[in-house]
């Protein structure tokens, strides 16, 4: 249970740093309700599923190499350490933005899912931090473990998206640009203490092999 929720947490902490999509999500909402701010989020949260899919498939038979094994949780953990200070700083720069009108909900949806898709790190993001996942599961349980930890990454992504839903819309009359910025600090630490766990992880796989 303890491993499960601390999966969930990495999917809210991948969420949470105000983005193009988070900013769509509330831009949306303020002008067009929850449906609208959570179609934004469900589209970008399909294209994440769909390059987890894709590491899962072309990455998991190399996991159990040693090599390969250390070079993820590298990769990943400077790319979460690199995530968690751009969060740092961009918290800094954050404004409501503005829309005017609505849009139809498949519209909603497919501007999240290719402003997601269309993001050339988006690959070699997931590529590094789930890859990381794949290599822990791989090297210490099996299969149903693996799903398990998916789902429980995807779940926190879920989580994050009815909850910035919900800020842009049931609570928008409270929403201010100082509760957001706190919001993204704090994802941006959370991301830079998984970054530094990860790091721990690739010093054990090295110090074991010399």
């Amino acid at each position: 249970m303890n491993q499960m929720l601390g999966y969930i947490v990495l999917g809210l902490s991948l969420s949470a740093p105000i983005g193009p999509v988070n900013a769509a999500q509330l831009s949306k909402g303020i002008r067009g309700g929850f449906m609208s701010a959570w179609l934004v989020g469900l589209g970008a949260m399909t294209a994440d599923v769909i390059y987890m899919l894709l590491v899962f498939f072309g990455v998991i038979h190399f996991l159990n190499i040693p090599f390969m094994q250390t070079f993820l949780w590298l990769f990943g953990g400077f790319l979460l350490i690199y995530t968690g200070i751009e969060s740092l700083k961009d918290a800094g720069k954050l404004q409501m933005a503005d829309m005017r009108g609505r849009e139809p909900l498949l519209k909603s949806f497919m501007s999240g899912f290719f402003m997601s898709l269309g993001n050339p790190l988006s690959i070699l993001f997931w590529l590094g931090i789930y890859g990381s996942v794949l290599a822990q599961t791989a090297a210490q349980s099996g299969l149903g473990d693996l799903i398990l930890n998916s789902f429980s990454i995807i779940l926190g992504l879920l989580i994050w998206d009815l909850t910035m839903a919900g800020f842009a819309t049931i609570f928008r009359n409270y929403v201010s640009v100082r509760l957001l910025k706190g919001v993204s600090v704090l994802s941006g630490l959370f991301l830079i203490g998984f970054g530094l766990y990860f790091l721990f992880e690739a010093l054990q796989l090295l110090l074991q092999r010399i």
